[in-house]
């Protein structure tokens, strides 16, 4: 790997406080070469006291580099790690695996359902959209308020805390004997602690992931939200044919086990060193990264990204304490930041997926099927195995180009699907029987669909925004962006019931022009933040990089003298022959 001249005028640069520092290239070979790497620069250092920065002059030349790639075997140990943290998508993949089959399950309808005038039990569309859907307001509540303690007792501690919420909440629901309401209530609980989580994770492993491994280590959330989801659908199978509520109690018993097991597996997971470094805790910080580089405590390479973390905060902190405000501020470009984060997360709810996830059972039961809980086990499996291609694409092809290619896929699966179920399913009426090749049909592009959700907006969303805020307001914003995520899933998941007891599968029809819109936000908004540190990207967002034009873009350490800078922030093209 190139070795990096720490570039220290950049928008976090100590420099504005100290006056230009010049520097000099020198050979590592003998005199008269003229090899410019590595750099040799006459710098300051900056460290933290215990109260804030205190720098001191570096008088010897001095060697500054990025942190060497090593082989993937190397990081193995690190990648487990970001598994452990990533565990909390398996505990929100399981709810909505178990809660599509509960309310499907005759033990569960007859303790929480309504009663006939005939004497039998059923779930109203309002209670099943309530019960199905509370979960997510309960999960956006969580997102932003539990979502902070990772700014005050740090990421790490703050994940213990917030699955200790979730288990309150599951006491609560299995407890649960024939009142709707207390179900309800534990489900707003246990919801709450799934929404920290789903802050507290994709930014712990953002933070702690090696640059060039981080967005497929984030994705390791959503690849465990689909594990979650499969062994949910099949536990469900397994308990369908009992008749009393074993049927739905085991499957919520077993949350008890990924709770404890999640704890246990915080213990020997290291706090992310953006967070140590803002406490002033630079030693526990170079552990940190030394843990996940597989490096010695020493390494230049730490010492350099010490260095930029420390600087970033610096500037942070001169400028002062962030505040909810801030988040509304052109300043910095937050404001345009926090809309895009606001919108992919939305855009991922309403490309359609939850239509399948929630009422999945539901729906094929509606084609034909006789037993639709073995349809939902096949898609939990083509979910949960597409999830293991996106660990490669993100990497391999870049946030932008994979988003875009997920939002034209699935507008035309999601256009199959809703056309044959309007023209095909029902030929002779829908008081006579479906057509089996037409539900065929739909259960085959709902696979394809699932594929092009699970390798590109599934695990993709949550890397964009987790690495696309600074520091400063980085818990806030990321909070609520995910909080826009939850909000539209309630929706989804109320409404659902009423729109398709009212349209049918013509409601296809919405996600899909859902989809076109978001293939039009991501090319004119979403910036590509592949092989980029979280630092780089905020300068890059400072730079006002155009978002088509930001995959080619460099950080100023890594420019060479025909870079040009204007070109990256100016177009005079006509919107639509950028896209060509």
């Amino acid at each position: 790997m190139t070795d990096r001249v720490l570039d220290l005028n950049n928008n976090y640069s100590t420099n504005s406080l100290h006056g230009d520092i010049p520097y000099k290239t020198a050979s590592p070979h003998a005199s008269g070469t003229a090899t410019p790497q590595p750099t040799e620069i006459r710098e300051e250092l900056s460290s933290f006291s215990g109260k804030g920065i205190a720098t001191s002059q570096v008088d010897k030349e001095q060697t500054v580099q990025e942190i060497p790639k090593k082989p993937f075997r190397e990081y193995i140990t690190v990648l487990s790690l970001c598994m452990m943290i990533a565990f909390g998508g398996y505990v929100f993949g399981w709810d909505t695996g178990t809660i599509s089959g509960f309310v499907n399950q005759t033990d569960f309808i007859e303790r929480f359902g309504q009663k006939k005038s005939d004497g039998t039990s059923y779930l109203s569309n309002v209670r099943m959209g309530l019960l199905v859907a509370i979960f997510n307001i309960g999960a956006a509540i969580g997102g932003l308020t539990l979502g902070r303690l990772g700014d005050f007792v740090g990421r790490r501690l703050g994940l213990m805390i917030v699955v200790i919420v979730y288990i309150v909440g599951i006491v609560i629901q299995i407890a649960s004997i024939d009142k709707w309401f207390q179900y309800f209530i534990g489900r707003i609980i246990s919801g709450m602690g799934v929404g920290g989580i789903s802050v507290l994770s994709p930014t712990l492993i953002s933070e702690t992931a090696p640059k060039h491994l981080r967005g497929t280590a984030v994705s390791f959330y959503q690849l465990l939200i689909t594990a979650g989801i499969f062994l949910g659908y099949c536990t469900n199978f397994g308990t369908k044919n009992y008749s009393n509520s074993v049927q739905w109690r085991v499957p919520l018993g077993l949350c008890f086990v990924w709770a404890i097991f999640m704890i246990s597996g915080m213990i020997f997971v290291p706090e992310s060193p953006r967070y140590l470094v803002e406490k002033g805790k630079i030693e526990e910080a170079r552990v940190s990264i030394a843990r996940s580089n597989k490096l010695e405590v020493e390494d230049p390479g730490i010492t350099y990204e010490i260095d930029t973390i420390s600087q970033s905060i610096e500037a942070e902190r001169v400028a002062g304490t962030a505040s909810v405000s801030e988040l509304f501020s052109t300043k910095g470009k937050i404001l345009p930041r926090v809309v895009m984060g606001v919108m992919i997360q939305s855009l991922q709810q309403l490309t359609g997926n939850n239509y399948f996830f929630y009422y999945g059972t539901t729906i094929f039961k509606a084609v034909g099927l006789q037993d639709s809980f073995q349809t939902s086990i096949v898609l939990g499996i083509v979910n949960f195995a597409s999830t293991f291609v996106s660990l490669y694409t993100v990497e391999r092809f870049g946030r932008r180009r994979c988003l875009l290619w997920g939002s034209a896929s699935m507008a035309a699966c999601m256009c199959v699907f809703a056309s044959v179920g309007v023209t095909r399913l029902y030929p002779n009426g829908k008081s006579q029987p479906s057509s089996k090749g037409a539900g065929n049909a739909m259960i085959v592009f709902t696979c394809f669909y699932i594929f092009c959700f699970a390798t590109t907006w599934a695990p993709i969303a949550y890397v964009v925004v987790s690495e696309t805020f600074p520091l400063r307001i980085r818990s806030r914003a990321m909070a609520i962006s995910v909080g826009a995520n939850w909000i539209w899933g309630f929706l989804i998941a109320f409404f659902t019931p009423f729109i398709t007891s009212a349209i049918g599968f013509y409601y296809g029809y919405v996600f899909m022009g859902c989809l076109v819109f978001s293939y039009f936000y991501v090319f004119f908004f979403v910036s590509e933040t592949k092989g980029l540190t979280l630092e780089e990207v905020n300068e890059m967002y400072m730079e006002g990089v155009l978002p088509w034009k930001s995959p080619k873009w460099l950080p100023k350490g890594r420019r060479g003298a025909d870079y040009d800078e204007k070109g990256f922030t100016h177009d005079e093209k006509p919107w639509y022959k950028r896209m060509i």
